[in-house]
């Protein structure tokens, strides 16, 4: 007789979305998932990744067991595997020895972007890091959403009180930079996003989107506006000075509890449609109209994500798109942006984040919420000095393909005095690794979203527990920090705190919560348990000024660093340069570079193209699937040109987190679609200068012929 089918219910955590799934096993392999139509929050919608769950627990790539690096007999590198003691031993030797001889701040560290999918290691990095305080701390937020959280900042006084676009009840809606047809949501959670888009127009509401590429998103919009690679922010001024000039400011209720309007008013008094016209590709008409509509509609909600955050502009961008949504009383309003009230409440629980408390060794960039950019870890890797970066830890990253200037970083690595990396594959960048440390599969651990349903365009919440049993002697990425963190303090005569595990915090965490004990709801683990697809919590409702953490619950738009971002504006928009402006693009089947490795995602035509303008392809002779060679400052690769006018003139396109299938890296099936790595040639160098993020779009390229 064939073993029972069990059903198990899950979110699916491998992009912001997190839609709940259905997942059907029969012992232990995965027999179906499908889509929860119970999830209050995805109503049943997936998207292609959710089959990656069982592709991930299935890979035979990825690591059961720890690994050292070692030479072979043929006198290359290669990783053997070794037991949980030695392997732990090992990584916490290398960790103390480099602070005991060369200082803590000889050890840097990188978390990339799964951190944040994987509870536990939100949960319990602090095990280990809390010994070391090291200033060299790094993370995959430089290259995505620094922008964002220093906003948030400066305006509502937290780094995660993020305003959430209230799609759902608006009546017009501008969308800058974002394609999340694509992601599902960025810095918000949007599931099935693509039928919330079509009941908005279906209403007689309007999309509008900006963006050089006419991307997935902006082929359901209402208007499209196609606009220069970087040039957002004088757009975005230029709206605001509209709004100021004919008398369209309108504070609502809001009203008592904003300051600086007179001064930001000043700052964009000279920075006129005629003036953004010339530096955007766009018409003063278009430029006038969008502040107009937008000012006019009942409820308007002004949003974007990464094509307007990864760029030199990015955080005077992130400024003006709030600041558009304050001054049209469009912000803690029903149908503009409002703010989450989730029901492990981290804007209550952690700390609010600071911004330039110290600066990079070499080239002084500024941290943010205790971490440098990662546009400058290569620098501090090979450098020298005090302070120089001699042993790197990585967890959950692969920053030589996802962060600039990677081919510069992959060589830094091999300078390392000792590499420890918490990952399951042998990757890009762990390929450098010393000692490998594999936690459990995702669907061999519990789940609870700590960090996206604080960005959910609803109030949900829920708790599953794992699918399959913990393999025998296997770690769960906690206990990997746990016992890493037990053994460095040991040695360094540091007390090492007991700590529970991470149902146990999300429990606390619950009952101390909004809808905690003394409430009407109660919560804690034990009702989630019991309701394995979701808690609805209600619709997003205004919340200010009691959910402002800023002095006196007030938010101030005239911030100082921002204003004066403006005149570096004025300086360097002008300095165009000659060549194409190279942006990034998104597929619904990618997730940066960690889905590649899953023929179900990658099978079909290749899709690490460069696209390209008709135009442009017919005035340089070129034709689509010829190769070219793209060159930067920061280098320069060969790729395969796709034409089509989906692309702006004098614009090209190459997707994020390619380059795979080089020596020593075990992902097969990646290194079958290799693609090649945008970040080849961005530049470490090219920045937001006022946060210090990195600037991954507008940047120049040559291209000819290969």
């Amino acid at each position: 007789m064939s073993e029972a089918t069990e059903k198990h219910y899950r979110a699916c955590h491998l992009c912001e979305a997190i839609c709940g799934v259905v997942i059907e096993t029969q012992g232990d392999k995965v027999v179906s998932i499908k889509g929860d139509p119970d999830d209050p929050l995805s109503r049943g919608h997936i998207c292609p990744k959710a089959v990656a769950l069982q592709d991930i627990h299935e890979d035979p790539d990825r690591l059961r067991k720890p690994v050292r690096r070692v030479r072979g007999s043929s006198g290359q590198y290669e990783h053997q595997e070794i037991d949980w003691p030695e392997a732990l031993d090992l990584a916490a030797a290398g960790l103390v020895d480099t602070i005991q001889r060369h200082g803590v701040d000889a050890v840097g560290i990188y978390m990339g972007n799964p951190s944040v999918h994987n509870y536990g290691m939100l949960t319990h990095q602090s095990a280990l890091f809390r010994h070391v305080r090291t200033r060299n701390r790094f993370s995959a937020t430089s290259v995505d959403q620094l922008p964002h959280h220093l906003v948030s900042l400066w305006l509502f006084g937290h780094k995660l009180l993020f305003p959430i676009p209230d799609i759902d009840r608006t009546d017009y809606f501008l969308m800058l930079g974002a394609n999340p047809v694509a992601s599902n949501g960025s810095i918000w959670t949007v599931p099935d996003v693509r039928k919330r888009i079509k009941s908005l127009t279906g209403r007689g509401g309007k999309l509008v989107v900006i963006d050089p590429r006419r991307t997935e998103t902006a082929e359901l919009a209402t208007d499209y506006h196609p606009v220069r690679p970087g040039t957002d922010a004088a757009l975005l001024l230029a709206m605001i000075h509209v709004l100021y000039r004919d008398g369209l400011i309108q504070l609502r209720q809001l009203e008592t509890i904003v300051d600086g309007v007179e001064a930001v008013g000043a700052a964009v008094a000279n920075l006129t449609p005629e003036w953004a016209a010339a530096h955007t590709g766009m018409s003063v008409e278009v430029i006038e109209s969008l502040a107009h509509d937008f000012a006019a509609a009942d409820r308007a909600i002004c949003y974007g994500r990464m094509g307007v955050s990864t760029q030199r502009f990015g955080a005077l961008c992130q400024w003006a798109i709030q600041v558009l949504n304050i001054l049209t009383g469009n912000l803690d309003r029903e149908g503009g942006s409002l703010f989450t009230l989730p029901a492990v409440d981290q804007v209550m629980g952690v700390g609010p984040g600071g911004f330039d408390r110290h600066r990079s060794r070499v080239r002084g960039l500024p941290e943010f919420d205790r971490e440098l950019p990662v546009a400058c870890l290569a620098e501090e890797i090979t450098t020298p000095g005090e302070g120089q970066i001699r042993t790197l830890f990585t967890g959950a990253g692969n920053p030589v393909l996802s962060t600039p200037a990677g081919e510069d970083l992959d060589e830094a690595l091999e300078q390392l005095d000792f590499m420890v990396s918490l990952d399951p594959w042998i990757n890009e960048t762990t390929r450098h690794a010393d000692v490998i440390l594999p936690p459990t599969s995702p669907l061999e651990h519990d789940h609870y979203d700590l960090a996206f349903h604080v960005n959910a365009l609803r109030n949900t919440t829920r708790y599953n527990e794992a699918v399959f049993d913990k393999p025998e002697g296997a770690l769960h990425d906690w206990e990997i920090f746990e016992a890493l963190g037990q053994r460095v303090a040991a040695a360094l005569e540091l007390e090492a705190r007991p700590s529970m595990p991470p149902h146990s915090i999300i429990d606390l965490g619950l009952r101390a919560g909004p809808y905690g004990d003394g409430t009407e709801d109660g919560l804690n683990l034990e009702t989630l348990r019991a309701q394995p697809s979701g808690i609805d919590l209600g619709p997003l409702k205004p919340q200010l000024p009691q959910r402002l953490r800023t002095p006196e619950q007030r938010i101030d738009i005239a911030q100082s660093q921002v204003l004066s971002d403006v005149e570096r504006l004025l300086a360097q928009l002008g300095d165009a340069g000659s060549g194409y402006r190279l942006i990034g693009r998104r597929h619904v089947r990618d997730c940066n570079s960690w889905m590649h490795n899953f023929t179900r995602l990658v099978k079909g035509p290749g899709r690490c193209t460069l696209q390209v303008n008709p135009d442009d392809a017919r005035r340089e002779g070129w034709n689509s699937g010829a190769q070219v060679r793209i060159s930067s400052r920061g280098g320069s690769l060969q790729a395969e040109l796709e034409v089509t006018d989906d692309m702006m003139p004098g614009v090209v396109s190459l997707p994020h987190g390619y380059g795979h299938g080089r020596a020593g890296v075990k992902t097969t099936v990646a290194n079958n679609h290799p693609g090649v790595s945008c970040n080849t040639i961005t530049e470490a160098d090219y920045l937001d200068e006022l946060s210090g993020n990195a600037a991954l779009n507008g940047v120049q390229v040559t291209i000819t012929a290969a």
